[in-house]
């Protein structure tokens, strides 16, 4: 296998795109364009251990294992402005590369808010840039206010409170993280908040940011101010695609993200998507998702990879969608997805720092969502991947309660 590939995008994905390429054997040119000038590094810790300062930057490889074992040409601090499909080429604001394959895995850029004014204070949290700027801020006794209180906005409270900073967090709906684990389980985790010293104020946006060359307070919809050190906007992300506009790739009308078919393959010939960027039908849940998290943009670039070299052996993405997040050192995680008819919570409870939740539909479960229950998160994932019901979830959350029952005692 020869040509010449593209990959757009030098982050997880990216990166994970060009290794599938190589192992599915394929042996022509392979440019891999980056926006940063950092090599592809691990995105998670950038909100907890790396904002804490007790780690550095995680690089997944070096330049030289790029460039000699994969063989890679980096073109890293390089933007993509278009592609001319018509032609097969993409444009960037330094060059022009031709591609036979392109693989377009440029993830998610953060969402703002119209009128935020430039003041120094008010940031966005995404790349290694911009949590060496919140590490500058957060120190002991700022006063940080975070508007949004999904898993990044969590995140980053968590670690301000470790800090010594003081948290308070916003968000404009009733309850957070609704769309990623249903109304009953965002509103347990979001009382995570106030039982860890951190102030949680919902149904309340910022209507003014006041300040003169740097942010001192906030005026919020509820009528009370708020003095503000830092403020960090963590509304979430929107796909990175507008330099994909004008070249008559299929993107989705609600955010922009580049619509795939089951083989992470675009309308364009020879082009494929992969990561948050991208919107595809997932054939495990039967349903067409966008997901923004580490484990889809490593699982399905690799395929997406191996596609993109392999046109006549295409192989579908299917998954169970895996996430995890850390607040006040609880491990959150989930698995499938929230839309369900029902919502149960099947052991344990938010006060007891540890439950299992199950979401079901007509008998079949095809969601989970645990706190601090490490053990079981896989092993419910399993049983959402083999269609199965809630009566085979309850055998795998009681018997690893009885396991940890002690002898001569009750589950």
């Amino acid at each position: 296998m020869s040509g010449q590939l593209v990959v757009v995008g030098a982050s997880l994905a990216g990166l994970r795109a060009v290794e599938a390429a190589r192992k599915a054997g394929f042996d022509g040119a392979i440019t891999l364009i980056g926006a940063e000038t950092h090599l592809p590094y691990d995105r998670p810790p950038l909100s907890k251990r790396y904002l804490l300062g007790e780690v550095d930057a995680d690089v997944y490889r070096t330049e030289d294992a790029l460039r000699e074992e994969l063989g890679v040409e980096l073109r890293l601090g390089e933007r993509a402005i278009a592609l001319r499909a018509e032609d097969r080429v993409v444009v960037t604001d330094r060059d022009e590369y031709r591609y036979d394959s392109l693989i377009i895995a440029t993830g998610a850029a953060p969402r703002t808010i119209p009128g935020v004014p430039d003041l120094a204070g008010i940031v966005t949290l995404r790349s290694i840039g911009d949590a060496d700027r919140l590490r500058e801020l957060v120190v002991p006794g700022a006063r940080v206010v975070i508007l949004g209180a999904g898993f990044i906005g969590s995140e980053i409270a968590s670690s301000a409170k470790k800090l010594g900073a003081h948290a308070t967090v916003l968000d404009g709906a009733p309850v957070p993280l609704v769309r990623a684990v249903g109304e009953e389980i965002g509103g347990a985790l979001a009382s995570l908040h106030p039982a860890n010293g951190t102030r949680l104020i919902l149904g309340t946006v910022i209507e003014e940011f006041v300040g003169d060359d740097a942010i001192r307070e906030v005026r919020l919809s509820n009528g009370e101010v708020l003095p503000a050190d830092v403020v960090v906007i963590g509304i979430g992300a929107a796909p990175a695609t507008g330099w994909l506009r004008d070249s008559g790739i299929d993107l989705d009308a609600r955010d922009g993200g580049v619509v795939c078919d089951e083989h992470m393959q675009t309308s364009l010939p020879g082009v494929f998507a992969a990561g948050d960027v991208a919107h595809w039908p997932n054939r495990a849940l039967g349903l067409t998702m966008r997901l923004e998290n580490w484990t889809n943009a490593a699982d399905q670039a690799a395929v997406a990879g191996r596609n993109a070299v392999t046109p006549d052996s295409l192989a579908p993405y299917a998954t169970v969608p895996y996430f995890w997040s850390d607040w006040y050192e609880q491990r959150i995680q989930f698995v499938g997805t929230a839309t369900a008819d029902s919502v149960e919570i099947v052991a344990g409870s938010v006060d007891d720092t540890r439950f299992v939740a199950l979401f079901v539909t007509d008998d079949r479960v095809v969601g989970a969502a645990t706190l601090n229950e490490p053990r079981k998160i896989m092993k419910l994932r399993r049983v959402i991947a083999d269609g199965a019901g809630r009566e085979a979830a309850l055998e795998i959350v009681n018997g690893a309660a009885r396991a940890r029952t002690p002898e001569g005692a009750t589950a």
